[in-house]
Parts: C-alpha cells; structure tokens; sequence
C-alpha cells in the first residue's frame, strides 16, 4: 500500500490532499510525502521541534518508564530537597528512612538527584534494597547520583510524576524547597479527587511542616477554600519509625 498523499480536486477546483486522517485544501497543501521528508536528508530539520514530534517523545517516555519500573514490587517514593548537605541531620535522617525501607522490603523512588534524595538511595542501596531515581532534564545538568541502582530520565515533568505515582504505596516527604512542594501538593490533590486510591503522604521534620500544616487550617481551611477533613491527607511527624510504619502498612 503507497504511503503517498492522495490529492484529488477540491470543492471549489482547488487541490484537496489527504495525509494519512489529515484533509489539507487550498494553501494548506504541504509538498512532497511523509516518506520522502522522513528519508530526505537534505530537508528541513524544524520538524523534530514540532508539537506531533513531541507527542511520540511523550509516548517514548511513558513507554519507557512503564517499562522501567513494571515489575518493581511494593516501593515508596521520598522526597527532599536537592539542597540538603550530605552530614547534615535532615540528610542522615534521609540515609535511615531509606534503610528502613529497604528492610521492610520496599523499593525507594527518588527524584535521583544529590540531597535529600541521595540520602533515601544510599539508605536503600547500602542496604540491599532497591535504589530507584527518575531524573528530570533541566538548565542546570545534575545527573542521577551514585546509590541508585535503577534509573530513568525524563523530559517532561508531568510524565515523571504519573511515575512517582503509579510505582507507589506510599508518599515520604522530607524537608524541601519548590520542587518538593510541587510533587507533594500534586499528591495531596490527586488523592483529596479520587484520582488516585487513596494512600499515605507523610511529612518527617515537624519543625519544618509544622507552619504549613498550621496555614492550611487557619488560613486556608478557616477560609472556606478546603474541608477540615482535607488535614486527614497527610501527617506530620519527628518520628522516622512511625514514618515508615504509616507508608509500609498494608
């Protein structure tokens, strides 16, 4: 079967092309084949940066990922702040939830980077466990770090977090910036919808989220923009132990 366009006149005598389910008329005709672009190597090279491109590098990435991470088993994804300096308490306490996961036969998902999210990979990985980082592509080159033993990279950010989501039982968050915010409240929305069953967030470092906890029941939940029943989505606590407890129980 020819994988040429098929051009025939169109209602006003104008030429009518079809490619593929696309009908293009009148000025919107393109030259050539689909074919002969794909193997024309001296053609214009703007079509890789186009929107239908992107779609398939989108499709690649979800493929990928699945493919990654399908036979995984039970994993609990952590998240911290790149930030975190290695020796530091928030960092140590990183290096024993991701031990204590391992131990109780969980996977660790990180976002792969340098932080708190090599301390939960080198917690895993020194002790057994599976070490997994889904590193995201950005301005600034990070790299996955050295404790994680399965890693993936990704483009997009909305591909990576259906990742973080999909592969886990359970939600740890450690002291972060932004991006630790953005993952976090991203879960919190995803199971207050139903979008998700339901599962444990946790918060370890009371110190640190004691003050958001206390804004969205004072200020937003006082304010009539969430239910009281939403602070039932998350708990926050000092003690690692009871962490892992909460993300691991079945």
């Amino acid at each position: 079967m020819s994988s040429s366009p098929e051009s025939r006149p169109a209602i006003d005598g104008r030429r009518e092309q079809r490619l593929g389910p696309v009908v293009r008329r009148r000025e919107q005709v393109v030259p050539g084949t689909a074919d002969q672009r794909l193997l024309d190597t001296r053609g214009p090279s703007d079509w890789v940066h186009g929107d239908p491109w992107r779609v398939l590098r989108i499709q690649s990435e979800f493929v990928e990922g699945f493919g990654a991470l399908a036979e995984l088993g039970p994993a609990v994804s952590v998240f911290g702040s790149a930030r975190t300096p290695p020796g530091s308490p928030e960092y140590e306490a990183g290096v024993r939830i991701g031990r204590g996961l391992a131990e109780a036969g969980f996977a660790v998902v990180t976002g792969g980077g340098p932080g708190a999210m090599e301390a939960a990979n080198k917690g895993a990985a020194e002790h057994g466990g599976v070490s997994v980082g889904l590193g995201i592509e950005l301005p600034f080159e990070q790299g996955l770090n050295e404790y994680v033993n399965i890693g993936v990279n990704f483009r997009y950010f909305f591909v990576r977090k259906t990742m973080f989501v999909k592969y886990a039982q359970g939600f740890l968050v450690l002291p972060g910036g932004m991006g630790t915010m953005d993952e976090l409240f991203e879960a919190l929305t995803l199971v207050q919808t139903q979008k998700v069953t339901r599962f444990p967030i946790v918060l370890v470092g009371r110190d640190y989220w004691q003050g958001l906890a206390d804004w969205l029941r004072h200020t937003m939940i006082a304010g009539g923009k969430a239910s009281e029943k939403d602070l039932d989505l998350f708990h926050v606590t000092d003690d690692e132990d009871e962490a892992i407890a909460l993300v691991t129980k079945p």
